[in-house]
């Protein structure tokens, strides 16, 4: 809860669909240069870019009922779809791709923690994996949008599943 206290709720979540807006339209720019022109990366971004914009705060904030968590998992599991949708037309990927599936699937994840724990199990008092949550939900967006902009294996995701697969073989 220390990043939304510090940042406030609503000027974080602007903040991360900002990012997935200028990662469009860096990757808009880059396919215009004939740089990446046969690959996910500009349809990755776009889904990135409509998903968050959907699912943002200024949307929910204007509606009646408050956004569940279940309802963000709900968003991120439709985003997954989206992106491997556009992988299978497309069937050539770039290394943000990953970062994606991987991002989106582990912030599900969590959005379905936050919901079992406040609406199952009806706990309203902040503790450890409230902490945790909003860290590592944040993180992971924030790395998301710049996986997108520079579309590179910048934390070795890729070595590691080549390892792992190598490993099993």
């Amino acid at each position: 809860m220390f990043l939304t206290e510090f940042f406030g709720l609503f000027s974080l979540s602007a903040f991360l669909m900002w990012g997935f807006l200028m990662a469009f339209f860096f990757n808009v720019f880059v396919y215009t240069l004939d740089v990446k022109r046969r690959t996910t990366l500009l349809l990755s971004s776009f889904i990135m870019m409509v998903s968050y914009t959907l699912s943002d705060y200024f949307f929910t904030w204007l509606s009646i009922q408050n956004t569940l968590y279940l309802d963000w998992a709900l968003y991120d599991f439709a985003t997954i779809s989206a992106l491997l949708f556009a992988y299978i037309c497309i069937k050539n990927t770039t290394p943000s791709f990953l970062y994606l599936i991987l991002g989106l699937s582990i912030n599900s994840i969590f959005f379905l923690g936050m919901y079992l724990d406040m609406y199952i199990y009806k706990n309203q008092t902040p503790w450890f994996f409230w902490d945790v949550y909003t860290f590592t939900v944040n993180l992971i967006d924030l790395t998301m949008v710049i996986a997108l902009i520079v579309d590179r294996d910048f934390l070795g995701i890729h070595k590691l599943k080549t390892f792992t697969s190598q490993l099993f073989l």
